[in-house]
């Protein structure tokens, strides 16, 4: 196995890319012999890995965002984070923008898998695809079909380094 070496340039590259650290993209570019999508691949399975270990912190501020869709269709989320610093920042209200197309593209029912009870799986016949694609958090992405909402939001908490979660949602359709 030929070993490349990894230059400043291809570093700082990665770094643009991921927002990840020096040392993370070093140590991911070492490990993928210089190939910039494997080392993508490495830090976004890392960053998920650090999603994680965040996932049990206090969110406490957020913002509530709306998205109408031609005046027919409307969405209500409210997307919380750890601190109003993070709130505040282009990042996560572009995220919670995103989310909030996403509800109202998808119409979920349901945040999480988890939300469905054992009665309205019964009741429904809901099969786990069928609970997936009505559960937000486990919807491809509308912009990004090779992710989740899931996994969007977990790369949003390893560049901010706060834990995110939807609190809750509404879509409104004209007429329903």
């Amino acid at each position: 196995m030929t070993t490349t070496k990894i230059s400043a340039d291809m570093v700082k590259a990665l770094r643009e890319e991921t927002e990840a650290g020096i040392m993370d993209c070093r140590r991911a570019l070492s490990e993928a012999d210089g190939d910039m999508s494997k080392a993508k691949s490495i830090l976004r399975e890392r960053g998920l890995a650090a999603a994680g270990k965040k996932a049990s912190r206090e969110t406490k501020q957020g913002v509530v965002e709306s998205y109408i869709h031609g005046g027919r269709i409307g969405a209500l989320v409210e997307v919380n984070c750890e601190t109003d610093f993070v709130a505040r920042t282009d990042q996560f209200k572009e995220l919670a923008r995103n989310i909030a197309m996403q509800v109202a593209a998808m119409n979920p029912r349901f945040l999480s898998k988890d939300e469905v009870t054992d009665s309205v799986r019964q009741e429904e016949q809901l099969s786990d695809e069928q609970i997936a694609s009505v559960s937000l958090l486990s919807q491809p992405f509308i912009r990004d079909n090779a992710q989740t909402v899931e996994q969007m939001i977990a790369e949003t908490i390893l560049t901010t380094g706060e834990n995110i979660r939807v609190g809750r949602f509404a879509r409104f359709e004209l007429g329903k």
